[in-house]
């Protein structure tokens, strides 16, 4: 996998997630919770998680959810953000 595709599957997955958890970016990031570097930020943690089969598996089962799995390297930034 190259890392732009690398890149491409993580931003898909933190994506996901955030939206399980009833976040969405766009939104949060036009109300000046958080900026475009914050989101960039989301992606590239995400990027460094070593369970990206875990957490796409997670997301499968889980249309929504209150809370990250536990090793969700974006945990803390996104549990701010849950409505």
């Amino acid at each position: 996998m190259t890392d732009r595709d690398r890149l491409r599957r993580h931003a898909d997955l933190a994506d996901r997630m955030a939206s399980t958890l009833g976040i969405d970016l766009q939104e949060v990031a036009i109300k000046g919770a958080i900026t475009p570097d914050d989101i960039s930020d989301i992606v590239l943690r995400c990027a460094d998680c070593p369970n990206p089969d875990d957490c796409a598996g997670f997301l499968a089962r889980n249309a929504q959810s209150k809370c990250t799995p536990e090793y969700c390297r974006n945990q803390e930034l996104f549990g701010r953000l849950v409505p």
